[in-house]
């Protein structure tokens, strides 16, 4: 297990796909969502460590990341990405994150978009929810714990049939969840409740690949059409599946995410095909 020890807190992260100590890969960072760890990328890494050294990590408070007291800011999780790439010595890495890790490539975008190549943002917005909803939610955790959202939290990531037919892989998923954090959790709500980047994103240069699970009730394809709208280069995909599509729709993502990764400026004409 690899960490990395910061002022407050400290980051669990794993990196696949240099066995054979090649420099010549190109570096692929993964950014988990809300109340994940980074096991929820086991497909993507199956699928795209042959092509690169992919980086992944728990999130403060998640996984085997350690909480530092809440609340926390988008800026507080973007400047951990950027400590983690300082601490591994990664000039420049292309980034993939949904939902809260989507708005943590949004942010990185905006205000570090010369350490990323090109970013793919999944399930995610430049706003989700509204501050008095996620201050609800933080109410709900800290009386309640994680374990009484759950039957919402699957409802909310996955369709009937991909519960019905993978309740192994939605159990996992759902390990992972309520064994995150209290204060880890509430932190990274607070992040959310003051998340705004609707009039920041125009500034993101990269090539970017916005991912929307048909029928996600979280972030809806719109939000996603909108961001590829905004920024200078972007480009819009929906998938089946709700709000980790990434999961659901496992082999059509990796597809699309490497057709975008390998091609010369980010968008292949079959993009829109695959």
């Amino acid at each position: 297990m690899s960490y990395l020890d910061l002022a407050t807190h400290r980051l669990h992260y794993r990196i696949d796909g240099d066995t054979d100590g090649s420099q010549n890969k190109p570096w692929l960072m993964f950014c988990n969502s809300l109340g994940t760890d980074l096991h929820m990328w086991d497909a993507q890494v199956a699928g795209l460590s042959r092509d690169f050294r992919v980086l992944r990590y728990d999130r403060r408070g998640h996984g085997l990341s350690l909480a530092p007291p809440p609340p926390y800011g988008l800026p507080d999780l973007g400047n951990d990405v950027l400590a983690l790439l300082d601490a591994l010595e990664i000039e420049r890495a292309h980034f993939c994150g949904l939902s809260l890790g989507g708005l943590t490539g949004q942010w990185l975008g905006v205000h570090a978009g010369h350490r990323l190549g090109k970013i793919a943002i999944c399930a995610t917005s430049a706003k989700i929810g509204t501050a008095e909803s996620w201050t609800a939610r933080m109410n709900t955790v800290r009386e309640n714990g994680l374990t009484a959202l759950t039957a919402a939290t699957v409802e909310r990531w996955f369709t009937p049939r991909f519960n019905a037919v993978e309740p192994g892989t939605v159990g996992k998923v759902l390990d992972s969840f309520v064994a995150t954090s209290i204060d880890g959790y509430i932190g990274c709500c607070a992040a959310l409740a003051g998340a705004d980047l609707r009039e920041d994103i125009e500034r993101v240069a990269n090539p970017l690949l916005a991912v929307s699970g048909d029928y996600d009730p979280v972030c809806p394809p719109a939000d996603l059409e909108n961001i590829a709208a905004c920024v200078r280069q972007g480009r819009h995909l929906s998938l089946p599946g709700r709000h980790v599509v990434n999961i659901e729709s496992s082999q059509a993502f990796n597809a699309a995410l490497l057709e975008f990764l390998h091609s010369e400026d980010g968008f292949d004409k079959q993009l829109e095909q695959v």
